[in-house]
């Protein structure tokens, strides 16, 4: 059986044989707390071929994804638990004065206004 998800949970839980189909950012880290998985990476283009990586991970090990897409997670002869990190952004905080931000600067420059 394959679930799709749209956003990736924290924790994923899946039986043997069970896959898991979720979009994730590149930076997002996989760690596999138990059990044995497949993953099969976002697809990628090499030249003008469409190619996909697959990899196994035992329990223990952590995987950082480089590029973010739709990646396919199944579980291997045994339950699996699975926790999904999102890579790490710093909170920058918004900036109320449209003056400041980058592009406002460079449309002033452009238009003179």
């Amino acid at each position: 059986m394959i679930t799709t998800l749209s956003s990736a949970p924290a924790l994923v839980t899946l039986e043997p044989g069970q896959s898991l189909r979720t979009a994730v950012d590149a930076g997002t880290s996989l760690q596999v707390a138990e059990g044995r998985v497949r993953l099969v990476s976002p697809p990628s283009w090499f030249g003008e071929s469409l190619f996909m990586t697959e990899a196994a991970l035992d329990e223990g090990d952590v995987h950082r994804l480089d590029r973010g897409g739709w990646i396919e997670v199944t579980a291997l002869h045994a339950p699996v638990s699975l926790r999904i990190h999102a890579p790490y952004q710093p909170h920058v905080p918004a900036q109320d004065d449209p003056e400041l931000r980058p592009v406002m600067r460079l449309m002033r420059l452009l238009t003179g206004w």
